[in-house]
């Protein structure tokens, strides 16, 4: 057993935790969006006052939120990247076993390849951030997941469809999937894959190499959840992060981030607006109420995440 090798992985995960979440300088831009023209110009001075008063407030919190949160993902993303390296990783000596396990265990036993789950353990320990550890095969089959009862409630064997498989398999390099449900704890989960290649021809280009396997992580977005709600935001203020697609990661209040876990924000201006890149605030309709929404594009490894923050005028 490669006792060295796991011995130093937390230590490495300890010093790439730390390092990762130094915060970075705050970016002050800031833009002023339209908005609903129909309304009277005493309505429109009323507003953009508000939007002048709440505005700069409001920026330089997001952009503290938009920092940590991108620093959150670079971190998991590489103890990742930095475990993938490693031989107990990159060995899947124990896939012919999957011709008899796949379908009644959903990947290999819990006593198969001890090296590679304690590796994935040890990530769990020290990322919260990380829900579930996995390594997939090259045709997509589920090889191991931690914890391993997360393994046996699988319902499906197979994450070839999945987009975070796609992505890190298409690109060769580190992939963020957008929210979806876990085939595993059937709750809305993103993954972080990174595709593993062999050795082979000593050269840097992956495109010459064969695919050993994808070694993924599901994030806990209720981790995420409980850092919003740290915040006790007040007055009907409510913070949420979004994926690229509209759909809603976490929440600072907690009974809507329960109540309505398939939360779409894809047709608010505000989030256009920030999925272009672009920070600031407008007002806005939501369920027929006029909102103050202030947002913030997040860069979230190859895509782009967005905060919002919605206060009722």
């Amino acid at each position: 057993m490669h006792t060295k090798s796991t011995t130093n992985i937390i230590v490495t995960l300890f010093l790439v935790s730390v390092i990762a979440l130094i915060m970075k300088p705050v970016n002050s831009s800031n833009e002023q969006g339209n908005h609903n023209q129909s309304l009277s110009s005493s309505e429109q001075q009323q507003d953009q006052q508000t939007l002048g008063s709440s505005s700069k407030d409001k920026s330089l919190t997001l952009s503290l939120l938009a920092d940590n949160l991108e620093n959150r993902l670079n971190k998991s993303a590489a103890i990742l990247e930095i475990t993938s390296k490693l031989p107990e990783v990159k060995n899947t000596t124990y896939a012919s076993s999957l011709n008899q396990t796949l379908r009644t265990l959903h990947g290999i036993g819990r006593d198969l390849d001890i090296q590679k789950r304690k590796v994935a353990q040890n990530i769990l320990s020290a990322d919260k951030d990380f829900g579930v550890i996995f390594f997939l095969m090259p045709n997509g089959n589920v090889y191991m997941e931690e914890p391993y009862s997360r393994q046996l409630n699988l319902t499906t064997t197979n994450l070839g469809f999945r987009d975070f498989y796609k992505g890190a398999i298409s690109t060769h390099k580190t992939y963020l999937g957008n929210v979806v449900i876990s085939a595993s704890s059937h709750l809305p989960q993103a993954n972080i894959a990174v595709p593993i290649y062999s050795d082979e021809n000593n050269n840097n280009n992956n495109n010459s190499k064969s695919l050993v396997g994808i070694w993924a992580g599901g994030l806990n977005l209720r981790a995420f959840s409980k850092s919003l709600q740290s915040l006790n935001v007040t007055n009907n203020e409510r913070i949420v992060y979004v994926d690229y697609h509209g759909q809603k990661i976490a929440d600072s209040n907690k009974k809507q981030e329960i109540n309505n876990k398939n939360d779409s924000f894809a047709n608010l201006q505000s989030f256009k607006n920030a999925l272009a890149g672009k920070s600031g605030a407008i007002i806005e309709a939501i369920n027929g109420t006029k909102m103050l929404v202030s947002y913030h594009p997040v860069n979230a490894i190859q895509t782009r995440w967005v905060i919002l923050d919605i206060q009722p005028l």
